[in-house]
C-alpha cells in the first residue's frame, strides 16, 4: 500500500483514528465516513485530517 494514498480519519469527540486510502487524483474533496466508535459504542462520523 502506497504511503501517499493513506489518509487519517479522525473523530473529533473521542480522538479515535481510522486509516484508509484515497485516490488523490480522482477525489479532491475531504472524505467523511461513518465508522464504528468502540468508545461511544455506535456509528459516528470520522473526518479526514492532515497527517
Amino acid at each position: 500500500m502506497s504511503q501517499d494514498q493513506l489518509i487519517i480519519l479522525k473523530n473529533k469527540e473521542t480522538g479515535e483514528v481510522y486509516w484508509t486510502r484515497k485516490h488523490k487524483k480522482k477525489v479532491t474533496r475531504k472524505i467523511a465516513l461513518k465508522k464504528y466508535s468502540p468508545k461511544l459504542r455506535k456509528h459516528v462520523m470520522f473526518n479526514e485530517v492532515k497527517k
